[in-house]
């Protein structure tokens, strides 16, 4: 199914009331929306869409539930300061929205993209994670089938003052998390938040408060 499907497709199934969205949509699926709430418009990412039915056929309203799931799923002693974000999607703009609300700095890396705030993998040095030691990646690299697969980090550079964080949750230690893990540093995969931003996402829908 194409994203330009979404309203005909709402349309023809008279009981759906939301949907979620997923990596690579949670921000080309924007201009498709009629209603945007101010924390998904600040993150320029939706994960959550809630069909809003009236007389006239229906709107369709997005929401971020990823931020506030992130935010949720961090350890009670957490006390990082500053935090290196792989990936420049939908889901890096949640946790980055996140970070900084924490008053956390925030250093991006991509493949492609290279100016202020984002470095390419290539830059990440020892000086990079002497202060950053809270490391996300945001990107699907590792995620099954493609299991083999993990984020080009200096490995031998981490230690036990890094947390690394994949929101990855499938396998349950990727290839990314494994070798952080075996150079000393704290690791956790991106269950807890599934099923946080999941929670959020049917009070949205049920039009509890979230």
């Amino acid at each position: 199914m194409h994203l330009d499907e979404i309203k005909a497709l709402t349309a023809s199934i008279p009981g759906l009331q939301g949907l979620n969205v997923t990596i690579p949509y949670k921000q080309s699926i924007i201009p498709l929306l009629d209603q945007l709430d101010p924390v998904a418009a600040e993150i320029g990412a939706v994960n959550t869409v809630v069909v809003k039915r009236n007389n006239k056929g229906f709107l369709l309203s997005g929401y971020n539930t990823d931020a506030k799931g992130f935010r949720l799923s961090l350890p009670q002693d957490f006390n990082h300061t500053h935090a290196l974000v792989l990936g420049t999607g939908g889901a890096s703009a949640a946790v980055t929205y996140v970070l900084k609300t924490m008053g956390i700095e925030v250093l991006k890396v991509s493949r492609d993209k290279r100016s202020e705030g984002i470095i390419g993998y290539e830059e990440i040095n020892k000086d990079v994670l002497e202060r950053f030691t809270f490391i996300i990646n945001s990107t699907p690299s590792g995620m099954f089938p493609q299991t083999n697969a993990a984020p080009a980090l200096p490995f031998h550079l981490l230690g036990p003052r890094h947390f690394v964080y994949d929101l990855i949750y499938n396998p349950a230690e990727t290839l990314l998390l494994k070798q952080a893990r075996e150079a000393g540093a704290s690791t956790q995969n991106g269950m807890e938040m599934l099923k946080l931003q999941a929670e959020l996402a049917f009070k949205i829908w049920m039009g509890e408060k979230w």
